[in-house]
């Protein structure tokens, strides 16, 4: 294997990575985001307001997009072991 399939294999994690992660970082900054704008708004600055909305929002997000995860984490791994076994 050469630095070059070595480098491809690496940025093609990398961007199994943000694929699957980001529907659910972006859920929560937009929940984040709704709710420091009604804090800002509503001049209530309790702490811990925001925790509660974003576990709720990143739990049904996680519902929501594992299928689509799954079939990017199902779809790598399968193009990682045809690399392994066309090296063999």
């Amino acid at each position: 294997m050469n630095e070059a399939a070595v480098l491809e294999v690496g940025r093609d994690a990398l961007f199994v990575i943000l694929k699957t992660a980001g529907p659910i970082m972006f859920s929560g900054l937009l929940i984040g985001l709704a709710i420091a704008l009604f804090q800002a708004l509503t001049t209530i600055q309790e702490m811990t307001l925001t925790f509660v909305p974003k576990i709720i929002a990143i739990f049904f997000a996680i519902v929501l997009f594992l299928p689509f995860m799954m079939t990017t984490v199902i779809e790598f791994s399968n193009r990682l072991f045809d690399r392994i076994i066309a090296l063999g």
